[in-house]
């Protein structure tokens, strides 16, 4: 079981900065509380001990938080001096990771996985990369990840409207070495540069499950997550 997980926190979250103002888009308040304090207690509860928190805008609003949500113990700061990207933010955040495999996901977006189930899987597979899917009916938000019987990824397609379909939902399992010897530079997108270009290895999986999952990337999602974890 995988217990270590990066959380990307970087982002400006310019398209919420009409309701939230300057914040940085993790530390939303939703009801009360930033948003990514909800991913936390998620992952927590899913058997998540060590966190490494990629980190860049606003950095220091994060470090506050944290000092009063978690021990010392159980987190580490990876500081981005200008923006990577989000693969140059994982790449970075991988440098301090302390085990084999870990896990990464963004702290915009919180999905109610099986993440003991996803680990498992991303293991019997000796995967590179395996990655969180979310079972979508109608919609063009989000492009579509399609699979091989096995799980392996087959390709990705644009944003468009879709019936059905498995989107990302922004949760990897990653075997750090394989990765990190990959020899990107040091700003790359994660998902453009390493899943859509690195599939055809045949070394990245797709495991899908129908849990919740909501991304605040934008308004109106931001004020769904009110209602939504008003109880959680």
């Amino acid at each position: 079981m995988i217990t270590e997980c990066i959380i990307l926190a970087g982002g400006l979250g310019t398209r919420l900065r009409s309701v939230v103002g300057d914040a940085p888009k993790c530390m939303a308040p939703v009801n009360g509380v930033p948003f990514i304090s909800y991913v936390i207690d998620y992952l927590q509860q899913q058997g998540v001990e060590k966190f490494i928190f990629a980190l860049g805008y606003k950095s220091e609003v994060f470090e506050d938080f944290l000092a009063t949500k978690l021990s010392k113990t159980q987190y580490t700061l990876s500081i981005e001096k200008e923006p990577l990207g989000t693969g140059g933010a994982i790449q970075l955040a991988c440098t301090l990771a302390n085990n084999e495999n870990i896990f990464a996901t963004n702290g915009d977006t919180l999905f109610k996985a099986n993440i003991s189930a996803l680990s498992q899987f991303h293991e019997e597979k000796r995967a590179n990369c395996t990655l969180g899917l979310k079972l979508m009916k109608n919609f063009d938000r989000y492009g579509v990840v399609e699979l091989a019987k096995t799980g392996q990824v087959t390709g990705f397609k644009e944003k468009q409207y879709f019936e059905t379909g498995f989107i990302n939902g922004g949760f990897y399992a990653l075997d750090v070495q394989p990765f990190l010897n990959e020899g990107f530079g040091e700003k790359f997108s994660f998902e453009k540069d390493y899943l859509e270009k690195k599939f055809s290895k045949g070394k990245i999986y797709g495991f899908a499950q129908d849990a919740y999952f909501i991304d605040i990337g934008i308004p109106e999602d931001y004020k769904k997550a009110q209602v939504e974890l008003a109880n959680y």
